[in-house]
């Protein structure tokens, strides 16, 4: 069915289409109607896993931000301050703070998704996804062991809502660098589906620029449905999205349902484009992320795919795609 799915921008680093059986840009699949809107560049928040809870429902709000989150260093006052600036190859540790308009740390945030801030760290290429959880010190430095494998450009997100009276989510981006020879990896090419570790991820639904629509992802493993996810992050389902070019930044969560085997998300694309979409989800106590290049407003024959490079898996708490 040609429900519009709306995959709203984040930032110059971190947000979209799908579907190889069904086809994408007009349609990747059959989808419910959408329930809900992302706010672009950060999620609303609050209630229960796959119930618009938690982060994923309640007061989202509908999505057209006057810029896509993660463009910008500096936003609504805050600053991403990088102390690293440059690490690896190899194993690493990343620190920063995020400061007010008056250059002091920030100390105070609302948990959100079981986290005070989110922090995503991607090639400028799209092949290398990391989702980090991050440690406070009482003085509002963040830090956290980070392994980039390849020399190249990055960029690292940030995403958190201050504990300030009226503040809103915000989602910040700063660059990274990795020395040493560098070539970009070409993108990897549209499929439906994305095979991680025995798991396959099907990607239905349709991504019209501007338009809000439902994106469905149904989680399989030995041709069986997997009924059984576990929550991640308040969520049994995670969602970032980021546009090739400039890394603009799309971070949603599921609408409804129960733990599987389908996900479902309402994301709207803030424009057309080639978009890389990283889903990570909760199995028998691991975080696996299953990757996906999809085309917003393409042509019908546009498709979604998976890159086992890029779909890395780890056990929850561990470094790899995700770090806690």
């Amino acid at each position: 069915m040609n429900t519009g799915l709306r995959i709203t921008a984040f930032a110059a680093a971190l947000t979209a289409a799908f579907g190889t059986a069904y086809g994408v840009g007009k349609g990747v699949g059959p989808t419910g109607t959408p329930e809900r809107a992302e706010h672009s560049g950060h999620s609303a928040r609050g209630g229960t896993p796959g119930r618009g809870g938690d982060g994923h429902g309640g007061h989202q709000e509908a999505a057209q931000a006057s810029a896509p989150g993660g463009l910008q260093v500096s936003d609504a006052g805050y600053t991403l301050s990088l102390d690293t600036r440059q690490v690896g190859p190899g194993p690493a540790e990343l620190r920063f703070s995020v400061k007010d308009r008056d250059g002091r740390n920030v100390t105070a945030y609302r948990t959100e998704h079981g986290k005070e801030l989110h922090f995503i760290v991607a090639s400028r290429d799209l092949t290398v996804y990391r989702h980090l959880h991050p440690v406070r010190a009482a003085d509002g430095t963040w830090s956290t062991p980070v392994d980039l494998p390849a020399a190249g450009g990055y960029k690292a997100f940030a995403d958190f809502t201050p504990a300030a009276a009226g503040a809103k989510g915000i989602t910040l981006g700063a660059d990274l660098s990795v020395p040493g020879p560098y070539a970009p990896a070409p993108m990897p090419p549209a499929t439906g589906t994305a095979e991680v570790e025995g798991y396959r991820v099907a990607l239905g639904g349709t991504l019209d620029p501007g338009k809000a629509g439902e994106l469905r992802l149904t989680v399989s493993k030995d041709g069986k449905p997997v009924t059984d996810l576990e929550p991640y992050l308040g969520a049994y389902g995670h969602l970032v999205a980021l546009r090739d070019g400039d890394l603009a930044y799309l971070h949603v969560h599921p609408n409804q349902g129960g733990p599987g085997p389908d996900v479902s998300f309402t994301a709207t694309p803030p424009s057309p484009g080639t978009y890389r979409l990283f889903l990570d989800f909760q199995h028998e106590g691991k975080v696996r992320t299953a990757a996906f290049t999809v085309r917003a407003g393409g042509s019908p024959g546009a498709t979604a795919t998976a890159d086992p490079g890029t779909a890395s898996s780890a056990p929850a708490g561990e470094p790899g795609g995700h770090a806690h």
